[in-house]
């Protein structure tokens, strides 16, 4: 590392929380940007990061319960800012305009700042503040079709865990803020520091950019009935096998066409949409914890070619199994 890249100043990162936050939500960012500091082990550290309030005063209350003190209200910043980062809460996402002096204060940023981001419902705040307009961006998947309807300006993908546009970045809530801020340190530091961030705050060592928010358990739609409990616990056991929907109608006694018609009533999808994804979450799995080779995940996972694999994992993470693997500390070779 050059003696320059040592000696540079810190940048400047103020997280700017629109109260009431959600804790993690603010927290989370924050810690990440500490740690950093941290383990960096450069003097002076990378980082300098303020927290300011947007609300009336310093005073942050918190979604949880919690009541902070920011050590500064964002009309009181006044040296130059490298990363700006908003963090909102459910409030931001509603529909009164955005305080006429955060507005103007946020719009003065544009053009001044080399980032800015949002964690959650924070993408409300920059767009009430025209900051997104004709961009892409995320925000928590409850959200976004409030935000697409009531900015539809913006390009908003619903399922991203982050998303990047130019100088604009945006992030799903709660722990995707931390998946942010870790992707802003590898983009400012590199990737060995962002993983041993990731390492010592216990989280996946890179989600990135583009990812879906939900795994298949997460996205199928709770049963109506316990009708198919049984049934997904089978398919979890049994998934290099071809696994025909007249097999499924079979385990269950049923005809092929009723246990079809029955199943995506109860869960929202089909048959085959369903065990083409809980393949996909098997392979993130062996992906996230094992040097098992690409075509030896494809077969135990049921996919008949690693190329197959390859496009299912796209269609349904997001990003391809390689670049997924790529941000994870898997285990020994071969491992089970």
């Amino acid at each position: 590392m050059s003696n320059s890249t040592n000696t540079r100043a810190p940048l400047h990162v103020v997280l700017l929380a629109v109260p009431p936050v959600l804790e993690l939500d603010l927290t989370g960012a924050l810690t990440v940007f500490r740690f950093a500091n941290s383990l960096d082990g450069r003097t002076p550290q990378p980082y300098r990061v303020t927290v300011a309030s947007g609300g009336a005063s310093r005073t942050l209350s918190g979604d949880c319960g919690l009541e902070m003190r920011a050590a500064f209200h964002f009309s009181e910043i006044r040296d130059p800012i490298d990363t700006l980062i908003v963090v909102g809460g459910e409030e931001a996402a509603d529909a009164s305009p955005l305080n006429a002096s955060l507005r103007h204060w946020l719009a003065a940023r544009d053009g001044q700042v080399r980032r800015m981001a949002s964690v959650c419902t924070g993408a409300f705040v920059l767009a009430k503040a025209g900051l997104l307009d004709g961009r892409k961006a995320a925000t928590h998947w409850a959200y976004s079709d409030r935000l697409r309807s009531s900015h539809s300006q913006i390009k908003v993908d619903p399922e991203a865990i982050w998303v990047r546009d130019g100088d604009r970045y945006t992030s799903a809530g709660v722990t995707a803020g931390i998946d942010l801020c870790l992707a802003l340190v590898e983009e400012d530091l590199g990737s060995a520091l962002a993983l041993r961030i990731a390492r010592q705050m216990v989280v996946f060592l890179k989600r990135t950019g583009g990812q879906r928010q939900f795994s298949v358990a997460l996205a199928a739609e709770v049963p109506a009935s316990r009708t198919f409990v049984a049934l997904r616990a089978w398919i979890a056991e049994n998934l290099g096998n071809s696994l025909t929907v007249e097999q499924l109608a079979s385990q269950m006694a049923m005809s092929p066409r009723n246990f079809s018609r029955v199943f995506r009533i109860e869960t929202g999808i089909t048959p085959a949409h369903y065990i083409r994804r809980a393949r996909v979450e098997a392979a993130r799995t062996l992906l996230e914890q094992t040097r098992r080779t690409m075509e030896d995940i494809a077969a135990c996972c049921g996919f008949n070619s690693a190329e197959v694999m390859r496009r299912s994992f796209l269609e349904v993470v997001g990003v391809p199994p390689a670049s997924y693997r790529s941000g994870f500390e898997t285990g020994p070779l071969q491992a089970r």
